[in-house]
């Protein structure tokens, strides 16, 4: 589907009163860009490790908004003219420039798969997003399908990486719950659901996901389908399939019940520091003996305090992977 954009150059102190204005006019699809920074509350609540990089002295703002490519571009167009002139009593509008785009939704939500292709985790995994083929597989390869949609989960990121390779280690040597040696593994924060796609390809007896993001959910039972792993629906474990379920552990006990008290061999967690620290608190209710707990998505600037809240809940740190910026805590 097309739709036009109209773009409004202001200045980052007038882009709440222009936002409101085109509301106030009846557009939909606000957009504002900036070179505010996040304050801490609002990067706290984003659970942003990385701060962006911003020229705080650039004051600019584009704030634009969105219509259908059928209705009359000059009328929307007047409208926003109309409504920046009944800004000038409240602000400066001499700089304020407009202009007029066209764009699609394909291209907001499908460009950046020309930048997605088939990679190595290891010598023996491959990750393959399912629109490309795959051109140099070799005898004994794991191919892992993926398409992320809006989830979480390429694979491609160094946090990813990290928790295949620890899975591909740990899990043959976590203390199985008499299930043959195979383990039960609980994913925390599933995203595109690629851990726990990888998990039952290594050899789990089942996985259990969990995401905050409904449609996360729903990506990981179809990236699951994808790879022909046999999933369930039921909202609980089963052994041999894969099954997914929305809610928050960290302040949910009723969903930590649910999802199985005592049951995991593994646990995966590719989350952020801020998230890990807290789930820490309470992850250990749903673990085996001798289960171990895989964390990623921490930055190495985070490494200690991570550490030391998973030794102050008792754990005991096995090992620490690093790729880049970022590290890995296996803990047991």
């Amino acid at each position: 589907m097309k739709w036009k954009k109209i773009i409004i150059k202001t200045k980052a102190d007038h882009e709440a009163l222009v936002s409101d204005m085109l509301v106030e006019k009846g557009f939909e699809g606000i957009e504002i860009l900036d070179n505010k920074q996040l304050s801490e509350e609002d990067a706290a609540k984003m659970f942003i490790d990385i701060p962006p990089e911003l020229d705080e002295s650039d004051d600019s703002a584009t704030v634009s908004c969105y219509f259908d490519v059928d209705e009359d571009e000059n009328e929307k167009l007047e409208l926003v003219k109309q409504g920046i002139e009944e800004l000038s009593c409240f602000m400066d509008t001499d700089g304020i420039e407009i202009s007029l785009s066209e764009t699609e939704d394909k291209d907001w939500m499908n460009n950046w798969k020309e930048f997605f292709k088939p990679f190595r985790i290891d010598d023996t995994i491959v990750i393959k997003p399912t629109w490309e083929t795959l051109t140099d597989s070799k005898p004994g390869d794991m191919v892992i399908e993926i398409d992320p949609g809006s989830a979480f989960g390429t694979g491609a990121h160094e946090t990813t990486k990290l928790c295949i390779l620890a899975l591909k280690k740990y899990m043959n040597s976590a203390g199985a719950s008499g299930n043959n040696g195979r383990q039960r593994v609980l994913d925390v924060g599933c995203g595109s659901g690629i851990l726990s796609i990888a998990a039952k390809m290594l050899g789990a007896d089942g996985v259990f996901g969990t995401d905050i993001d409904e449609n996360a959910v729903m990506v990981s039972y179809k990236n699951a389908e994808v790879n022909r792993l046999e999933t369930v629906k039921s909202g609980s474990y089963e052994s041999g399939k894969l099954s997914f379920l929305t809610g928050n552990l960290i302040d949910d006990a009723g969903l930590r019940k649910r999802v199985g008290l005592g049951k995991y061999d593994v646990v995966v967690a590719n989350i952020l520091a801020d998230i890990i620290m807290p789930l820490s608190d309470v992850v250990r209710e749903m673990m085996a003996d001798g289960a171990y707990f895989i964390s990623s998505g921490i930055l190495n600037t985070r490494e200690a305090e991570v550490s030391e809240r998973l030794k102050k809940n008792g754990f005991e740190i096995v090992e620490v992977l690093r790729l880049g910026d970022w590290v890995s805590i296996i803990a047991k």
